[in-house]
């Protein structure tokens, strides 16, 4: 049982220090939720999803034009990246890690809705 609980916190901190090496890291919805109002939250879904529901204030600019589009994101400010389940925020963090940001978080914004105040659903803002 020890074994096994060692080699899961090893895992842990390995994924944790992949991350880091990566240039961005993960952060849970409540940490998005407080940095809403002083960062730059960027939404790299499809318009469809975006339109369907959103966490307002934030940027669309989809996955596969991310690395056409970088210009339009700031340097000097926090980029938080979401997506639905993490996947397309991760590799957008890479990418832009790849174009040189640095300061990138990503989450998943599926745990948004119905949960904090401040989503979009369609064209109502649910506070």
């Amino acid at each position: 049982m020890k074994l096994k609980l060692s080699l899961l916190v090893l895992a842990l901190l390995g994924l944790v220090g992949a991350m880091a090496q990566a240039g961005y890291q993960n952060v849970s919805v409540q940490q998005l939720h407080q940095a809403r109002s002083a960062k730059f939250i960027l939404d790299v879904r499809e318009p469809y999803e975006f339109a369907a529901g959103h966490v307002a204030g934030a940027k669309l600019i989809p996955l596969e034009q991310l690395a056409q589009r970088a210009t339009e994101i700031p340097r000097n400010i926090p980029v938080y990246v979401i997506c639905r389940s993490g996947n397309r925020s991760a590799q957008a963090s890479q990418i832009l890690v790849s174009k040189g940001f640095s300061n990138i978080h990503t989450s998943r914004v599926a745990c948004w809705l119905g949960r904090l105040p401040g989503i979009r659903l369609g064209d109502e803002l649910y506070p």
